[in-house]
């Protein structure tokens, strides 16, 4: 029961951490490393197959929330009305075109970031940069062109999708530094949080199958209980959190959230050093 125990509460703090801005790893390596030692519980294989499957339960939390908005960008139906707005603008395209440079990236420099990147130090370093990049969004917030996802312009696109290449660097979040990218480039808040959550779906899926083919050994049914429980709690937990923080992005900005990564970093310095 411990192992389902401990399942249960990183599949929670995954869901509750991976989309909002305050960096799922951070959490992970306070929750998992410091307090219930998954690697210690099944070895650093199999706790590494974990991560990759309540990533994925994360995942399928943004599918089920966007879902007529993806089935949209794939011609596979057409809807009016998404979230209240109109939709037919956002294409395929334009996502692909915010996906590549991380991509290209990421490929290429996998090994190494998994490597050198994955230490406390350098994520407690991530999460102070991006804390610092959040907070510059809501100072430095141009004038809003882009109102909804709907209005985002292929520039725009592409240059979220350059600045989410920071977010490679474990600490700085993805979400954190996309929603603040899309900010800077004149988006709305809410666009620039939906066309992250959008975006997320391809990249961290194409991601976590590659690492799901790599362990793929330790699927073992010994272990699918522990796997399962922390699919169903991440997924649910996501849930939850991606729909409490699209209604609040807009009302608390990004400060609140740069200042607790800020305190996160300060606390695993402290335990680091």
């Amino acid at each position: 029961m411990w192992e389902i125990f401990v399942a249960i509460v990183l599949g929670l703090v995954e869901g509750l951490t991976e989309f909002a801005p305050v960096s799922s790893t951070g959490h992970m390596i306070i929750a998992d490393d410091l307090l219930f030692k998954s690697n210690e519980l099944f070895g650093d294989e199999v706790a590494n197959a974990f991560k990759v499957i309540i990533q994925l339960g994360s995942i399928l939390a943004v599918v089920v929330l966007f879902w007529g908005r993806f089935m949209d960008l794939l011609g596979l139906r057409k809807m009016n009305r998404i979230h209240g707005e109109k939709t037919g603008k956002l294409n395929l395209l334009q996502v692909i075109v915010g996906l590549l440079p991380a991509g290209i990236i990421g490929v290429l420099f996998e090994d190494f970031i998994d490597e050198y990147l994955f230490s406390p130090l350098t994520v407690a370093a991530g999460l102070l940069v991006g804390a610092f990049l959040m907070i510059a969004a809501d100072k430095f917030q141009p004038k809003v062109k882009a109102e909804t996802v709907d209005q985002i312009t292929y520039k725009q696109a592409l240059g979220v999708g350059l600045i989410q290449c920071i977010s490679l660097w474990p600490g700085f979040s993805r979400s954190g530094s996309t929603i603040s990218g899309g900010v800077l480039l004149g988006m709305s808040y809410r666009a620039a949080a939906d066309f992250t959550f959008i975006m997320a779906v391809p990249i961290m899926a194409g991601a976590s199958l590659i690492k799901a083919v790599k362990y793929w050994e330790y699927f073992t049914p010994e272990v699918l209980p522990f796997f399962l429980a922390g699919f169903i709690s991440a997924f649910i937990f996501a849930l939850i959190c991606i729909r409490f923080f699209l209604k609040l992005i807009e009302k608390i900005k990004l400060t609140p959230f740069a200042v607790y990564r800020i305190v996160l970093a300060v606390i695993l310095l402290f335990i680091y050093l």
